[in-house]
């Protein structure tokens, strides 16, 4: 499905502004994301990322005929050998476990699995090939059975993060190591010893830096340069910066950084009840335990609410107005169950020109809920197509309203405790009789926390679901 609508505009981190997207190829716009290191359960950060380019890659689908979309999994790092010697397990055992656990968590969140999800032990190949390359053009220097990137021979060194290297290497996560050479300089090589994965190289046995992974797969699936680099913005430095430097001293040109990608595109980071996620704090908050407690639909949407490049707080108030929205949603297509689904191509341009503005979901949001008012104002059965067919392709774009209406709201019943609920409104319809008001309120705001509404009769008490 591909419309002519108005320009996408995205904020690009590397200019510092936003700016039109052009496409290389317009026919076929390549996006890669960097993915998570599989040696744990996804928390709701790495969440966030793969909602937001997967919202990202639907919109794209709708304006563009083509879209590849690479996001890699990291299986080869130093926190999976901990996490390996820590469970006393093998590394493949690890990262298999806990790949399909994330594409199984992300798929609750209706997060596509990406065109391409290369794994960086599967490149190895072509990581010796760039390292060697680098050394061959002199950005690179082995030391100590290490292999270490040159940054003194990148002038362009600190373009994308727009920090000093000074003020990077300063509190940053860069290793200073008595061999380098400079202190910025960066590992594209490590060796490994006989307990430590490894492969043979022309430095001998050892493993890839992260850094070089990114930079070698990605060529490999999209080519260079190509349309769009995504990620988390905690990723902005290091891990993108000595992308762009090892690309471009390699196989790009090295006084253009945009010869690797022509456009960074990073979201916010989440912060838990305005508290940033630590496990010193205990607050990391898991997919898996998330999806127990709400929809994937909700965490979805909750996570789209705030703009992408600004932080999200996650909180139960955020979930609950998410619910809610999609609880109005659900209930207009359960109306228009018997209606025809118009053709896309009636509908206005203008229904999705807050996306096409930098991804602008929560202005999109906005615009759907005055549309849901305006339901009530439809009055013919052309109208109703219509309207239906905008809910639809809202739903396409930002990866909800996958369920059958009736299939939503039994899964709701079938996850409350109606006893419970029973048992609360009676002891209210009690404290009513006693005229013991104040618990009366009391339990009405319980029954409502638990998105429960409440309806006196005459004939007593009827409780529904909120919308």
């Amino acid at each position: 499905m591909v419309q002519t609508v108005q320009s996408l505009k995205v904020f690009n981190t590397l200019s510092g502004k936003k700016e039109e997207f052009n496409p290389i190829d317009p026919s076929h716009v390549k996006i890669y994301a960097c993915g998570p290191t599989v040696y744990n359960y996804a928390h709701i950060g790495n969440a966030r990322m793969a909602v937001v380019f997967d919202t990202l890659v639907r919109l794209l689908r709708y304006t563009h005929p083509k879209v590849t979309y690479v996001s890699n999994i990291t299986d080869i790092d130093d926190k999976i050998i901990d996490a390996a010697n820590e469970l006393n397990l093998p590394i493949k055992e690890i990262t298999e476990k806990y790949t399909d656990i994330y594409n199984e968590d992300m798929a609750k969140l209706s997060v596509m699995i990406p065109d391409i999800q290369p794994k960086a032990t599967e490149y190895i190949t072509e990581m010796i090939e760039l390292i060697q390359d680098l050394i061959t053009k002199e950005h690179a220097y082995e030391k100590e059975g290490h292999v270490l990137f040159h940054v003194p021979s990148y002038l362009n060194y600190g373009m994308l993060s727009n920090v000093n290297r000074e003020g990077q290497i300063a509190g940053s996560r860069v290793d200073v190591a008595p061999f380098k050479k400079d202190p910025a300089d960066f590992v594209l090589w490590k060796p490994s010893n006989e307990n430590q994965p490894g492969w043979e190289s022309p430095w001998g046995f050892g493993r890839p830096g992260w850094h070089t992974e990114c930079s070698a797969m990605s060529k490999k699936t999209l080519g260079l340069p190509f349309d769009i680099h995504g990620g988390g913005k905690d990723l902005t430095f290091p891990h993108h910066e000595n992308e762009i430097a090892q690309s471009c001293c390699s196989s790009g040109d090295i006084e253009n950084p945009s010869s690797y990608a022509n456009y960074w595109m990073h979201n916010g980071f989440v912060t838990i009840n305005g508290e940033k996620m630590s496990k010193s704090l205990g607050n990391i908050i898991l997919v898996k335990d998330l999806s127990e407690k709400y929809h994937g639909e909700v965490i979805r949407l909750a996570l789209l609410s705030s703009h992408y490049r600004q932080g999200l707080d996650w909180n139960d108030q955020v979930a609950h107005q998410a619910k809610k929205l999609l609880d109005k949603l659900y209930k207009i297509l359960e109306d228009l169950s018997d209606t025809i689904n118009k053709e896309s191509k009636n509908i206005s341009p203008d229904f999705i020109a807050s996306l096409m503005d930098d991804l602008n979901t929560p202005g999109f949001l906005a615009n759907l809920n005055k549309l849901i008012k305006d339901f009530d104002l439809i009055k013919t059965e052309e109208d109703r197509s219509i309207f239906k067919s905008k809910l639809i392709l809202c739903g396409e774009i930002l990866g909800i309203l996958q369920e059958e209406p009736s299939s939503w709201f039994n899964e709701e019943l079938e996850n409350i405790d109606k006893n419970k609920i029973d048992k609360l409104v009676a002891s209210r319809l009690e404290a009513k009789a006693q005229k013991d008001y104040t618990k009366a309120d009391l339990i009405r705001n319980e029954l409502s926390k638990m998105g429960i509404k409440i309806k006196d009769t005459d004939s007593g008490t009827d409780w529904s679901i909120e919308s």
